[in-house]
């Protein structure tokens, strides 16, 4: 993962970028090897953090670029599908369509007026966010065959096809708009238990909509985005 988060920051500088700032997003937000980074890149990293995914963007961006990403939990395919927690959640909606986490995240930046150009990761990720986002340039690293099995190619295949696809992304920089969605927002999460719907439907913001999901209205992604790493984030035995 390092490795190929370097490979697009190379490629993003060769292709003229001044500024790169990298969210580290998997498991405890804590996974990339910093060290390992150009001096003048910026990491946010760890647990929580307003944003989420996307901690770090303002509307200064002219881009983002999303490394490793996966299928929705709603698609029968993908390795590793899921939507923020493969524990917890089995469908995460934005104005009543079903989303992956890339367009939950290019929704955050297109309210922010920054486009997605360039994704990596298998191929029912890549189809699935293209399907929503238009063409994004994509480098696909692996075929889906299972959701714990696949056909990938090898590590340094995987970056010298980020490093092209970011570049010939960054060529087409102008051609790029931002993934926008209707505002208000409404979110409507799934649980695999009952028990989170049913308490959260305490809250007088969240409407229940079945005994697994809840309805919450956001007045824009920054909101919603918050209510997300609630929900996912939270529970009574947190402690420093």
């Amino acid at each position: 993962m390092t490795n190929e988060t370097l490979a697009a920051i190379r490629a993003a500088k060769e292709s003229g970028a001044t500024e790169v700032v990298v969210s580290d997003s998997h498991g405890n937000g804590e996974s990339l090897l910093i060290d390992e980074f150009p001096k003048d890149v910026r990491i946010v990293r760890s647990w929580p953090r307003h944003g989420g995914m996307m901690a770090g963007l303002d509307g200064s961006f002219d881009a983002a670029l999303f490394i490793g990403y996966h299928a929705s939990t709603t698609n029968v395919r993908g390795v590793r599908a899921h939507t923020f927690s493969s524990a917890h959640l089995t469908r995460v909606a934005l104005n009543g369509n079903a989303v992956t986490e890339g367009e939950f995240n290019a929704s955050y930046a297109g309210a922010l007026g920054v486009p997605v150009i360039f994704a990596s990761g298998d191929d029912a990720a890549m189809e699935e966010l293209k399907s929503r986002l238009g063409k994004i340039e994509t480098a696909e690293t692996k075929k889906t065959l299972g959701f714990h099995s696949a056909e990938t190619i090898t590590p340094e295949a995987s970056c010298e096809k980020i490093a092209a696809g970011v570049k010939a992304a960054l060529k087409r920089l102008g051609e790029f708009k931002p993934y926008v969605v209707k505002t208000p927002v409404t979110l409507e999460v799934s649980f695999k238990n009952y028990t989170p719907a049913e308490m959260l439907s305490y809250l007088r913001s969240v409407q229940r909509m079945d005994s697994h999901t809840i309805r919450f209205v956001g007045k824009d992604m920054a909101e919603v985005s918050d209510f997300v790493d609630v929900i996912d984030g939270y529970s009574p035995e947190l402690a420093p």
